[in-house]
């Protein structure tokens, strides 16, 4: 016996057309969908993008501009983890313009609208877009001696107030102690072992330091060691410029530490 029964003569003409899609349709494979890949990067602005770097992450980049001399063209990373229909946006560009293009992207592209944010420390490239997010009532989350260090520069200010370790929706927090800055945090997203370190940690071709203006050198490699003990479980780290990398860069950082500080690249 056929397959699919043949239409009868004494069928009526709709009928047979029906048989025949239905016939047409159970021989055809599904489409394949190609899915983006995880690295592909999305430009949203001249000076900012975004790129997904595991389910439910993406790393964002903003630009200094010209504006910011020696540190023009500078990139700074950070992050919007997605928590369930919301997100959260971590560290918030150089300026203002920059946090709002994220926020319009995550709304309306996303489609997971940024219900808070936090910042890892107090300089201007994780502070800058903290007015944007005042404007639309977003609420930013930092330490108190970040308040107060952004509060004496005379830069904007997180509201809101962070313990040195506690989770924040789907992220860990962790103040590890001083280097790159007296108050930086790292974050921790432990659905993918993704570890944010910020300028706490450099990235692979990094040959200095960076800028050691609020630098504590000292105390920077027990607080590299903290953080290894802390989370265990790292797979990747984000820096808070330049590329990803492997839990190598920690020791990378390290390496830098035992050498000269100098240069103060970015």
């Amino acid at each position: 016996m056929h397959p699919f029964p043949l239409p009868s003569p004494m069928l009526p003409l709709r009928a047979c057309v029906l048989l025949l899609l239905l016939s047409a349709c159970a021989s055809t494979p599904p489409p394949v969908v190609a899915s983006t890949p995880a690295t592909e990067e999305t430009v949203l602005a001249e000076d900012v993008s975004v790129r997904r770097i595991a389910p439910g992450l993406w790393v964002h980049v903003t630009k200094a501009s010209k504006d910011w001399g020696k540190w023009s063209g500078t990139p700074a990373n950070g992050l919007i983890a997605e928590d369930g229909e919301s997100s959260i946006l971590v560290d918030t560009g150089w300026e203002p313009r920059h946090a709002e293009v994220l926020l319009t992207w995550a709304r309306d592209t996303l489609h997971r609208p940024v219900r808070a944010a936090l910042v890892t420390h107090f300089h201007m490239d994780r502070v800058g877009g903290i007015p944007a997010l005042d404007a639309q009532g977003i609420p930013v989350h930092g330490r108190e001696d970040t308040a107060r260090r952004a509060s004496a520069a005379g830069d904007p200010v997180p509201g809101q107030r962070l313990s040195d370790a506690q989770d924040f929706g789907p992220l860990s927090v962790f103040f590890p102690g001083a280097g790159h800055a007296p108050d930086n945090l790292v974050v921790f997203h432990p659905a993918t072992g993704v570890l944010y370190g910020g300028c706490f940690v450099k990235d692979a071709q990094a040959k200095d330091l960076g800028n050691l203006g609020d630098a504590d050198v000292t105390a920077w490699p027990a607080s590299l060691q903290r953080t290894r003990e802390h989370y265990p479980d790292v797979r990747v780290i984000v820096p808070g410029h330049e590329l990803p990398g492997g839990p190598e860069l920690l020791g990378h950082t390290e390496a830098l530490l035992r050498e000269a500080p100098g240069a103060t690249s970015r």
